[in-house]
């Protein structure tokens, strides 16, 4: 009895001392070959900074979820709960916002005002096809501030287990993202340079208005240089990132060293430049067609020094996105979709992050770039279909080309270089040449900074409708939407972010599915070999166990 006593006391103590030792250590292991419930650093530096409340409300709630669209929902869930066990602050509920069929329709109304669209997908469960509307959307509540989290990666073409599998990679991205929005204060501040004929507000708006989450913007023109040189370069420099979007006139001397000495200075730049003059817009009028010609805007010596080099030639490739005419008058009229070989669609050939799970990107007129010897680290960004080929200048464009037969031999030439980041040290243009004007502190040779070159400025370009600028990126007229906008808030969280979120988008998680088809031939058999088996190996185990339990005691 006493030995007894011990033991229980021993196993009291025992419990006791694990359980004040576990509330002391605190330790999670995770046994994933693709490590996906280990959080980036880079996340649980922003989970840190959240010392109130944050409430997420996930809209994936549902009976009729596909069951590709349920791997996403549990996804989600353990994803929030390794947040929630790393932030007590951090709490989350899933909601299904149309589950009452009364309110459904103003439901539906009030979350598309708020920018959160729904999907509509096909739902095959046991060999029958129905409808199903989600609303792959999570809103995230931080001190009476909120923003909306994107579940869904939208990729053109993808079937819905590739939709799920591209959602999953970028779950952590999203809402790192989100919440980063909510507990960073903006800090960096960006210049739109004008006053040589770039795009005009209303063209780059949605674009402003999706990096305005992250960043301070402002307008910036150049016209000062000419006589007040060095105050231009002064101000300049309180920005920490310059976009220029589409110039169509020629940079002068002392324009181009305030520029370079920005550069030399650590100033980051992303630069979206054509050096042929052709526009779709321009083809819209009573011929049907225009002239494409070279556009000098005497920045080749410019981006030379630096790497780089833009032709003024036209990539015209095999895979590109339709142009839609109309055909008809007046009420007759009909809208319908033609190849059109001059909006190239690009995608990103490295698992760089800027470009990582990335849609296509669709240009308009974009030229061909050279990457050539120099100071700096470059990373080919985007390149056309390897089906591509190059077309000289001056050269006629007409709408009546979507009439053309296509030879796919004379698409030749190969992948194109469209975009390339620039990292490392930079070599002033100046170096060795004269200074168009005196400036203190010159510098030949720049700190470490980034650039980012893009041979079309219509990836940056949003269509204007009779409401406004519409989404950048979606064409209204195939439904489809193309990464532009995407990959242009990636290039300035990179060229800006000093947190590493960017680094999130790298992170590989394998998804795997059940083939639906599979399941639905199969189906009786699994689940006779689920009922029975178990029973058949009860009943052996039981009469072996008797068997041999009566020969034991016969002895």
């Amino acid at each position: 009895m006493n030995k007894l006593i011990k033991n229980i006391a021993l196993i009291v103590v025992g419990l006791i001392l694990l359980n004040v030792l576990s509330q002391t250590v605190y330790k999670r292991f995770d046994l994933t070959t693709d490590q996906r419930y280990t959080l980036n650093p880079s996340a649980l530096a922003i989970l840190d900074k959240a010392d109130a409340p944050i409430v997420i409300d996930v809209f994936l709630e549902g009976e009729a979820f596909p069951s590709e669209f349920r791997k996403l929902q549990l996804e989600t869930r353990q994803l929030l709960e390794e947040f929630k066990a790393y932030n007590n602050n951090i709490s989350f509920s899933f909601i299904n916002p149309i589950e009452n069929d009364a309110t459904r329709d103003q439901t539906i109304q009030q979350l598309n005002d708020r920018g959160l669209t729904p999907m509509q997908l096909n739902v095959k469960e046991n060999g029958k096809s129905s409808q199903a509307v989600i609303f792959p959307w999570a809103l995230a509540s931080f001190n009476n501030t909120t923003v909306k989290i994107p579940l869904v990666k939208n990729t053109i073409g993808a079937t819905q287990q590739q939709l799920v599998t591209n959602s999953v990679q970028q779950l952590e991205y999203a809402f790192a993202d989100g919440i980063s929005k909510l507990v960073n204060p903006k800090r960096r501040k960006i210049a739109v340079l004008k006053g040589n004929g770039q795009l005009e507000n209303k063209y780059i708006a949605d674009y402003v208005k999706s990096i305005r989450d992250y960043y301070f913007i402002a307008p910036f023109t150049l016209d000062s240089v000419a006589n007040q040189a060095e105050n231009t370069l002064k101000k300049l420099q309180e920005y920490d990132l310059i976009i220029s979007a589409k110039p169509t006139e020629a940079f002068t001397e002392k324009e181009k060293f305030v520029l370079d000495q920005y550069t030399m200075n650590g100033g980051k730049s992303l630069w979206l430049l054509e050096q042929v003059a052709m526009d779709k817009d321009s083809l819209y009028n009573d011929l049907g067609k225009n002239v494409a010609i070279p556009m000098d805007l005497k920045l080749t010596d410019f981006f030379f020094k630096y790497g780089v080099r833009i032709n003024p030639l036209i990539v015209s490739s095999m895979y590109s996105a339709p142009i839609t005419l109309a055909s008809g008058e007046g009420s007759d009229s009909q809208f319908q979709s033609y190849p059109w070989t001059y909006s190239p669609l690009a995608k990103g050939n490295t698992k760089h992050p800027i470009v990582n799970n990335l849609d296509f990107l669709k240009f308009d007129f974009a030229n061909p770039m050279d990457v050539l010897k120099s100071s700096t680290k470059k990373t080919i960004l985007l390149q056309s279909a390897p089906l591509s080929k190059l077309e000289g200048t001056p050269r006629e464009i007409s709408l009546d080309m979507v009439n053309d037969q296509l030879d796919p031999k004379s698409f030749n030439k190969g992948p194109q270089t469209l975009a390339v980041l620039l990292e490392g040290t930079f070599t002033s243009v100046y170096n060795n040449r004269v200074k168009p004007v005196n400036l203190p502190n010159t510098k030949n040779e720049s700190v470490p900074t980034k650039m980012v070159v893009i041979s079309d400025g219509d990836i940056i370009k949003n269509e204007v409708g009779r409401t406004g600028p519409e989404e950048l990126g979606f064409d209204k007229y195939t439904g489809q939407t193309f990464g532009n906008k995407e990959f242009l808030i990636n290039v300035a969280n990179y060229l800006l972010d000093d947190t590493g979120l960017i680094n999130i988008r790298s992170k590989e998680i394998a998804v795997a599915f059940l083939n639906p088809e599979k399941i639905s031939a199969e189906k009786t058999k699994w689940q006779l070999l689920n009922i029975l088996l178990p029973l058949v190996l009860l009943g052996v185990f039981g009469f072996a166990f008797n068997y041999l339990r009566k020969k034991k005691y016969a002895k």
